[in-house]
């Protein structure tokens, strides 16, 4: 990595569940509202968990063409929108800078399933045939069954003409996607990247697959309260759709255009247990291990921390996890730092989270407010941490911790700092 280089945001949207938008995602978390409700993108009647987070986003409201909704999944269809409107907030004008300085990290965890599934059914005829008729086929199957269309959707969209990739590490994709952008600034491949992740996973084929590990709730009586991360009475993730994409740039190249800074990216890292693909130790050792590698790069001491932004998915093994993760890196920090999980309010939108997390925990160092872990009413005994229950709490936040966990062992996080403690 070059000598004093350093990574800022300077550009910031979101789409996600009750917050179409960078205002309102984060007026709907200030606020401690929930999003999660009952499915109804198609009848769910039929499986175990009937409940999901599902964003009210229209292609057509946004600026897309019809020829380009027919062409892009779901899920591209948010990534461009996203890297298009953080361009935007960026204020970040493409005509001034080098393209090939230009570069897209973007993350997911099922790509384009949406359209994948929809078009198996047209297809199949809903699963009737065995032997199916190519003709009826879209013309942009290749499209959905390439994870990198959707990188390359938003290069084109922007302008981008430098480094782009596709960072695909199930739920952890949304901070190894930010993560890759990180070190393509700091190795001087790039002086601006679009960094982000997205999925749209709320489809049957990804609803019957988490029913059959039964990792997602079966609380359908109360969607609204359904996602409990730390709770004693939780019983599993609600999943979700959403993206994230941010305009991470070189701080010098920020600062020569007069940027506003969000905060900077001060480290990455990522370690995978090699141990199985949905368990976990209930040590917390890997996500430790992730924790201190981050904390060390960023030259951060742990009693720095003033914020941990958890995975936080609602499940029994993962919230113990990375209690224990928390308490083994941080040591006795660990008891006085405030922990919270916005997955309680948005649900678990796989790949796409970690972007969305890195963008929360932004705002929350631009507006000194934590988001809280809503319906946490009756703390589990063996997460004894402050978790900030139902309520934003406003303190400084200078320096703030967002980890992920994913399916095949991944472990990661990510430090983020005021820009005013940057070298």
């Amino acid at each position: 990595m070059l000598v004093n280089r350093a990574v800022v945001i300077t550009g910031i949207d979101v789409i996600a569940p009750g917050g179409v938008g960078k205002k309102e995602f984060w007026n709907l978390l200030t606020s401690g509202r929930t999003a999660t409700r009952d499915i109804s993108f198609f009848d769910p009647s039929a499986f175990r968990s009937r409940i999901a987070g599902e964003c009210d986003f229209n292609p057509a409201s946004v600026g897309l063409q019809p020829r380009e909704i027919r062409r892009m999944d779901r899920a591209t269809q948010f990534a461009v929108t996203c890297a298009s409107e953080s361009l935007a907030d960026s204020g970040l004008d493409m005509g001034t800078v080098d393209p090939t300085r230009v570069g897209v990290s973007l993350g997911s965890a099922v790509g384009a399933t949406t359209s994948i599934e929809r078009e198996y059914l047209v297809l199949s005829d809903s699963g009737r045939e065995w032997l199916m008729d190519e003709g009826h086929l879209s013309p942009h199957m290749y499209d959905y069954m390439v994870p990198s269309a959707a990188a390359a959707e938003v290069a084109w969209r922007t302008g981008a003409e430098g480094p782009v990739a596709m960072v695909a590490t199930g739920c952890t994709a949304g901070l190894d996607a930010v993560g890759r952008a990180y070190e393509k600034i700091m190795d001087g491949s790039a002086d601006v990247m679009f960094a982000g992740a997205t999925d749209t996973p709320v489809s049957p084929i990804v609803v019957a697959c988490f029913d059959a590990i039964k990792a997602t709730t079966p609380r359908n009586d109360d969607a609204e309260h359904a996602s409990r991360p730390f709770d004693a009475t939780r019983n599993g993730f609600v999943l979700a759709e959403g993206a994230a994409v941010m305009v991470l740039e070189e701080r010098e190249h920020a600062m020569a255009r007069g940027a506003r800074i969000y905060a900077e990216v001060a480290s990455h890292a990522t370690r995978c247990n090699a141990y199985h693909m949905t368990g976990l130790r209930p040590d917390g050792r890997e996500m430790a291990e992730a924790i201190r590698h981050a904390l060390a790069d960023a030259r951060c001491a742990p009693e720095s921390i003033d914020y941990v932004n958890a995975h936080g998915s609602g499940t029994r093994q993962n919230d113990r996890h990375e209690t224990a993760a928390f308490k083994d890196a941080l040591g006795a920090h660990a008891y006085r730092t405030p922990v919270s999980s916005i997955k309680s309010m948005i649900g678990h939108s796989l790949g796409a989270i970690g972007s969305i997390e890195v963008a929360a925990c932004a705002l929350a160092i631009d507006n000194d407010v934590i988001p809280p872990t809503a319906n946490l009413h009756e703390p589990d005994p063996e997460c004894d941490l402050d978790y900030v229950p139902l309520e934003a709490r406003e303190v400084p936040v200078n320096t703030v911790l967002s980890v992920g966990s994913g399916f095949g062992g991944f472990q990661s996080a990510v430090v983020l700092r005021s820009p005013e403690l940057a070298a």
